[in-house]
């Protein structure tokens, strides 16, 4: 096992990490830009080193500064979080030539699957049903205008090497096409520095399922069941919960099965998902799979009872599963991100002060944030302020648990996400489990608080 271990990350999944790494004996080292100086994970850490100024570029993004930083600090192992570097190839290689154990997948896993194009065809290969497209990227817009027509419209132009709805343009016939083909083009270019981009059938009302993988060095590979994703607003995920309402057990051990298979394909090591698509009519398709720790795996957690964040490390460390199997599933989990944005001014981030903050609680509420009354929250990085996760004995009384506790959580200073989660709890297509990806477009309502909002049309000297 290791003896420290530096988390290459910031805000509420460092404290995660901190507190798995307590759980183990493990000494920690936190990493900070000039304007994280005042956060709870450098405080909570053994060690902490400042790795440059506040743009990420300089600081998080900076591979040689944190590979010093761990050696200065001694650090024999590094764990990436999400975002940031947790899916870079070259950090893993790194990693590896200076002796420091990245917890995590190996750099050629993490290549493979982070171009999706590759990661289509390894797919198809092993037997796991991929939505119908090219078999890989396509130049020229008159080719791709060919194979979509062959696809059948509506179609979906994809960045090769994107992610989180980044490069990624629906086209709903001919004559859009050659626009959202170029839009694409450019947008996967400027955002991963990859103009490639490859065209996809387009599904009307899918659900966002993703399975949760886990691999070891001994060569096993679980899975311990899936989560639906499916509200999201622009690809991000917004509420997550599992088990999903549209998943029965016999879907499940199919869909899980390809899941598996799909790991198994490149000798997966580490926690990962396999992302998938599930259709109206019960058929799925893999989509990517994502080679590091998803913020939602609280959710998991707390459904099957396994510390997911220590059988990373422990697999890191070459310790075999501590499972072999899918657990029994305990009720049923959601969790809600709230984040410092304006869901009524299309979800704009809302840095500054936190001048009140109360957290929720009561039976089967668990909080994972970073922020506390007087923390200010910095315009430079990702505006997750906290995740709210409940648990019921079913989808109904988990689902009015966290509507109770989006009512008892008050944050002031900076607007939230908040009061848009709670309207989404009430709302009784989801309270029914109607969900799918393009659920908030249907229910844009949601989104204006009818407190704040006068009626449309209505006088407002009268209101």
């Amino acid at each position: 096992m290791f003896k420290k271990v530096l988390i290459a990350n910031r805000g509420e999944i460092a404290l995660r990490v901190i507190r798995a790494c307590r759980e183990l004996g493990l000494q920690t080292v936190a990493v900070y830009s000039e304007a994280d100086r005042e956060s709870l994970h450098v405080r909570f850490a053994d060690d902490d080193v400042c790795i440059g100024p506040a743009a990420a570029r300089d600081s998080y993004l900076n591979i040689p500064r944190i590979i010093a930083a761990a050696e200065i600090a001694g650090a024999d192992a590094i764990h990436p979080g999400y975002g940031f570097l947790a899916e870079n190839a070259e950090f893993a290689e790194t990693c590896a030539a200076s002796n420091i154990t990245f917890i995590g997948p190996t750099a050629r896993q993490i290549r493979l699957m982070g171009d999706k194009a590759v990661a289509r065809n390894t797919m198809a290969i092993a037997g796991v049903p991929i939505i119908p497209g090219t078999p890989g990227p396509v130049d020229d817009a008159d080719d791709a205008l060919v194979l979509a027509r062959d696809i059948g419209f509506p179609v979906v132009i994809k960045a090769a090497a994107g992610g989180g709805g980044k490069g990624m343009r629906v086209a709903a016939d001919v004559d859009g096409f050659a626009r959202a083909f170029q839009i694409a083009r450019s947008e996967a270019l400027s955002t991963f520095g990859n103009g490639d981009v490859y065209v996809e059938k387009y599904l009307a009302r899918p659900r966002h399922i993703e399975f949760q993988i886990l691999g070891d060095t001994h060569g096993r590979v679980i899975h311990i069941g899936e989560r639906d994703c499916s509200i999201q607003r622009r690809h991000q995920k917004l509420i997550e919960e599992a088990p999903s309402p549209a998943v029965t057990p016999e879907l499940r051990e199919r869909m899980g099965g390809a899941a598996v298979r799909a790991a198994r394909a490149i000798d997966y090591v580490g926690a990962g998902t396999i992302e998938m698509l599930l259709d109206e009519d019960g058929a799925f398709f893999f989509m990517e799979m994502n080679t590091r720790i998803q913020v939602e795996h609280p959710v998991t957690e707390m459904l099957t009872g396994i510390d997911l964040v220590k059988e990373q490390i422990c697999i890191a460390a070459g310790e075999p599963l501590s499972v072999l199997s899918l657990p029994p599933l305990r009720g049923h989990v959601i969790e809600c991100r709230v984040n410092a944005e304006d869901p009524a001014r299309n979800f704009q981030p809302s840095p500054g002060r936190i001048t009140t903050f109360h957290p929720p609680g009561g039976p089967g509420v668990r909080l994972d944030t970073h922020v506390y009354a007087g923390y200010t929250v910095p315009p430079y990085y990702d505006s997750l302020l906290a995740k709210l996760i409940c648990e019921g004995r079913d989808r109904d009384e988990a689902r009015r648990r966290m509507q109770i506790a989006l009512e008892s959580f008050i944050i002031e200073g900076v607007a939230t996400t908040i009061p848009f989660l709670g309207r989404v709890m009430a709302n009784p297509r989801f309270a029914a489990g109607d969900i799918d990806t393009r659920f908030l477009e249907r229910e844009a309502q949601l989104l204006q608080d009818p407190v704040a909002s006068p009626p449309a049309g209505a006088d407002l000297a009268a209101v």
